[in-house]
């Protein structure tokens, strides 16, 4: 049974295998499954009354048709207090994805890798070029912006992603770095901001950029509300732009795209405030008592993050299939191995953070796994079973075959080379696509361990000028063709001036009601 468990995770490409898939081939009851460090959700919300409110609702709930997506969503504005003209509700925040993809992204786009998967997969599945700039493991995967900014440019990419914080490592962009360099970015087709993790960062008071991306006209924030309010399963996330980019979004998504669940719980949350705000306050407090219990084991790293997960690096001579295999069969805990995603290799594990007492049945494991009767030395893990997971040399292989290229150099190398119209992918250190080389590795020390539950502090926001008006857009012929590239200074798509965004025009903000807006979700209560 525990080989059929394990087996899952070399047949999932991309992700880890669903909770059912897992109970399924183990043939548990339900709720007796392991326990969970690798489905980043928030354990602490819903509360156990909520869930109960929920239970007593089911009947109704899966009985009936739910409302229109625009009722939920204008149910969802009032509390986060947002311009329901500015906002776009989806089925998750994949199909939210998906969409973007198909209508903002039309010939390439530009990731940091790692990160989530389906910025890198989403984009190379419809023929865009996917333009990936490697965080460095001897930077501690930070994110340089500005080194970011000047390969966006060399490559031409068109549309540009930031995670933030990003998945799997956590690492955090403070707010006025990101609002500059979106600026530096207003010559581009659009940037996207993903802050699916941002509620349980701690790093600023208000850390979101939703306000500054209602006021430019090619920048879209991407929020999550599964992820925060513990709920995966009725996938429901957000979208924050101008009228224009989130209309566009918005006019092609299906009237009933959000399930009675997804309604149920909106309409409910107005209510449960400050449960909620408790709830991240105690996932950010659980993340540093955790940091500093892994940091403890002999040659673990444990980078900083500001998510409701670790990143971590197994010491040397442990590979992470095998630490994730044995974890689950030997210890009943659920890990996340990283050697599937891009830019990572199978040294790295993804451990979302718990209570403290799963935490301590996480280490006692990893103790066991990693040093077996001694803590003085990791031992190698087994040589066997490891059949998917990609090393570092097969990451960097993957990157420059295909940066710069996107499917096609995937094509090419399926269909051979010297297919017609399809370019050969170059050889590793000879320039991609542009011909600009990737960037070289940033010199830097190695990361430190994780420092110990010290509070973490909270600089002043540096002063911000006030956002001048974006003028109205022009006639229609000042914009670019439906293919080709945008033109350098050109935006994508004509924004709003401040003052149309703040009420004026029809873009009435939806008065206060106690829940925390959106710029600073969570952080009252």
């Amino acid at each position: 049974m525990s080989g059929n468990v394990t087996s899952l995770f070399r047949s999932t490409a991309a992700h880890s295998p669903s909770m059912a898939a897992l109970a399924r081939e183990s043939g548990e009851a339900a709720g007796a499954g392991p326990v969970d460090f690798c489905i980043p959700c928030n354990p602490y919300f819903p509360t156990p009354a909520m869930f109960d409110e929920m239970a007593g609702r089911l009947r109704d709930i899966i009985t009936y048709y739910p409302s229109s997506a625009d009722t939920i969503t204008a149910e969802l504005c009032s509390l986060l207090q947002l311009p329901p003209q500015c906002v776009a509700m989806g089925n998750g925040s994949t199909e939210l994805i998906t969409w973007i993809d198909h209508l903002l992204v039309r010939e390439s786009l530009a990731v940091p890798v790692p990160t989530f998967g389906r910025w890198t997969d989403q984009p190379m599945e419809t023929g865009k070029r996917v333009d990936m700039f490697p965080l460095q493991e001897a930077g501690g995967f930070a994110l340089d912006l500005a080194r970011y900014g000047e390969f966006v440019r060399a490559r031409g990419t068109r549309a540009v992603v930031v995670c933030n914080p990003n998945n799997p490592d956590g690492g955090y962009l403070h707010k006025q770095a990101l609002v500059q360099f979106m600026d530096a970015m207003a010559d581009r087709d659009l940037v996207v901001v993903d802050e699916s993790f941002l509620e349980f960062a701690d790093a600023e008071a208000e850390p979101s950029v939703v306000q500054e991306a209602m006021l430019r006209p090619n920048v879209v924030v991407l929020r999550s509300l599964g992820k925060n309010f513990g709920l995966h399963g009725i996938r429901f996330g957000y979208l924050v732009a101008n009228p224009a980019l989130a209309g566009r979004v918005r006019a092609m998504l299906p009237r009933w795209n959000l399930n009675s669940f997804a309604e149920y719980v909106v309409f409910m949350l107005r209510d449960h405030g400050p449960e909620y705000a408790r709830s991240l306050h105690q996932v950010r407090r659980d993340r540093l008592e955790m940091a500093a219990q892994l940091s403890a084991l002999p040659g673990l790293t444990v980078y900083p993050s500001q998510g409701n997960f670790l990143f971590v690096r197994l010491p040397v001579g442990a590979e992470g299939t095998a630490v994730r295999d044995r974890m689950l069969t030997e210890h009943r805990v659920l890990v996340r191995e990283c050697g599937n995603k891009i830019g990572s290799s199978s040294r790295f594990l993804r451990l979302v953070v718990r209570p403290q007492g799963d935490v301590r049945r996480l280490v006692s494991g990893l103790e066991q796994v990693l040093y077996g009767a001694g803590r003085d030395a990791a031992v190698p893990g087994p040589a066997t079973g490891t059949g998917y997971s990609s090393g570092t040399a097969a990451v960097d292989r993957l990157m420059y075959e295909t940066n710069g290229s996107g499917m096609r150099a995937i094509t090419a190398q399926t269909a051979g080379a010297g297919a017609p119209g399809l370019a050969a992918a170059p050889s590793p250190g000879t320039g991609i696509g542009t011909g600009v080389p990737l960037p070289a590795a940033v010199p830097g020390p190695q990361p430190v361990p994780y420092p110990g539950p010290v509070p973490v502090p909270h600089p002043a926001p540096a002063p911000q000028p006030a956002p001048a008006p974006v003028p109205a857009p022009a006639a229609a012929a000042a914009y670019p063709p439906p293919f080709g590239p945008t033109p350098p200074g050109v935006p994508a798509r004509g924004g709003l001036t401040a003052a149309q965004v703040r009420g004026t025009d029809g873009l009435e903000s939806v008065p206060a009601t106690g829940w925390p807006n959106a710029a600073g979700m969570g952080r009252a209560g």
